[in-house]
């Protein structure tokens, strides 16, 4: 049903995504599909890289050892943007074309009322893709 699965990682936030993380691997195994890592970085120097090749390197390393055995190597794919929150959802649209795409899981925040004039994410990135999305909520707690 699925054959590439992409999962958008936030490095800064990897505690905020394990659930997302453990159903994008389930749903790897299941289908024996291939998963794709995408960050979103900047060129200044952040608290998790200097470089956008150092971000890059943090990523594959990530994908490696996160990645199910699903029988194909975990592909990791970084995009740099001078600003990455506002460059998000067009960055995530595009890269579901780039890397061939056809189910997203990703990880999402709880409602709030700011989400009635601004989408999240996984809303523009159903109705601008052809993919399917996932949206895992995280802990409420957390």
């Amino acid at each position: 049903m699925f054959n590439k699965i992409m999962v958008p990682i936030d490095l800064a936030h990897l505690g905020a995504l394990e659930k997302a993380l453990t159903v994008a691997a389930d749903l790897s195994r299941h289908y024996g599909a291939a998963l794709c890592y995408v960050g979103v970085t900047t060129s200044q120097p952040s608290a998790v890289a200097r470089t956008p090749q150092e971000y890059e390197l943090k990523l594959r390393a990530f994908a490696q050892e996160h990645a199910p055995d699903s029988g194909h190597e975990p592909m990791a794919r970084v995009y740099n943007s001078h600003d990455p929150a506002a460059d998000l959802d067009d960055i995530l649209v595009r890269a579901i074309d780039d890397v061939g795409a056809d189910l997203v899981v990703m990880a999402t925040h709880l409602p709030t009322h700011l989400n009635a004039i601004m989408p999240s994410v996984g809303d523009k990135i159903a109705k601008h893709t052809k993919a399917s999305v996932c949206l895992v909520r995280g802990d409420r707690n957390a």
